[in-house]
């Protein structure tokens, strides 16, 4: 909601500014067709070319992240942190009972009481691999989490590249609208023997493109790609948090304690309280 408010904020501002100062809409209006098929579509052609088809689709599908904002929300957290829990317990108990539910995690009841995170391939295979590693002896914390610190850093440069392909769109947009008024100034040096009536509209015309280059960069294109960023930045916590409690586990401490260690590294706005963590910790082991 925040995302719209923002776009028609901005549209109000610029376009009720420029009417109240005098200006008339009638010239924009009149070449925007023109120029937006000349700039939007050169800036189109030009994304198509710099990315590969399952990239066009994702970064259109990330779009969707200025408006939805992150994918996780403050339940999830304490959901994950319950799963993690339940999971440490049973391995601590006996290695060989965790297997049947990081072997076959959709049929695993422990993961099917948090169908979000069951969902969700990336925290369900690295949740299940970094557990498997853990029972397969390869359990020195150091090395787990190095491994996992390369794991998440391409999965999260791999998540960039969507904002990575709007703010390269952004960059261009201002060129692309001095292309543009280029070829309006070539058509108005067409027209010179017009009287300054005629040539003046084809002038603002012209204009017309430089300056939908510079609003479609600053005014919405660039920000698309911050806000894309930013919650991808906090989406990627969810997946840090995993890693903090799993290695944790592997230092060998007590199942609440990794618990509250991953507790405590989860950004504020999204944290638990250690009450509300505590009794929902208690419901999971009446569970198990």
């Amino acid at each position: 909601m925040i995302g719209i408010v923002g776009i028609v904020f901005t549209f109000v501002m610029v376009f009720g500014g420029y009417l109240i100062a005098g200006g008339k809409m009638a010239i924009i209006l009149g070449s925007l067709p023109y120029e937006m098929m000349m700039i939007g579509g050169a800036a189109v052609g030009a994304f198509l070319v710099a990315n590969s088809m399952p990239d066009v689709k994702y970064t259109l599908k990330s779009v969707g992240k200025v408006f939805k904002g992150a994918k996780w929300k403050d339940s999830d957290y304490q959901d994950l942190l319950c799963l993690l829990f339940a999971l440490i317990r049973i391995a601590r108990a006996n290695p060989v009972d965790v297997e049947v539910h990081i072997e076959e995690p959709h049929s695993s009841p422990i993961f099917q009481k948090y169908p979000k995170i069951l969902a969700d391939h990336e925290a369900v295979d690295l949740i299940c691999d970094t557990i498997r590693a853990g029972t397969m002896n390869y359990d020195d914390p150091n090395q787990v989490e190095e491994v996992l610190d390369k794991r998440l850093a391409g999965m999260h440069h791999h998540s960039m590249h969507a904002s990575h392909a709007l703010q390269a769109m952004a960059d261009g947009l201002p060129a692309l609208g001095i292309v543009a008024a280029v070829l309006g100034v070539i058509k108005t040096m067409g027209s010179i023997d017009q009287p300054p009536e005629v040539l003046g509209k084809l002038i603002g015309g012209a204009l017309v493109g430089t300056f939908l280059g510079v609003f479609l960069s600053y005014g919405l294109v660039g920000p698309f790609a911050t806000k894309v960023k930013a919650v991808v930045d906090a989406e990627h916590n969810f997946y840090l948090l995993i890693k903090e409690v799993l290695v944790a586990n592997l230092h060998n401490h007590a199942p609440d304690i990794c618990v509250e260690v991953g507790r405590q590294n989860t950004p504020h706005d999204y944290r638990p309280s250690y009450g509300a963590l505590a009794e929902a910790l208690q419901a999971v082991k009446a569970a198990t």
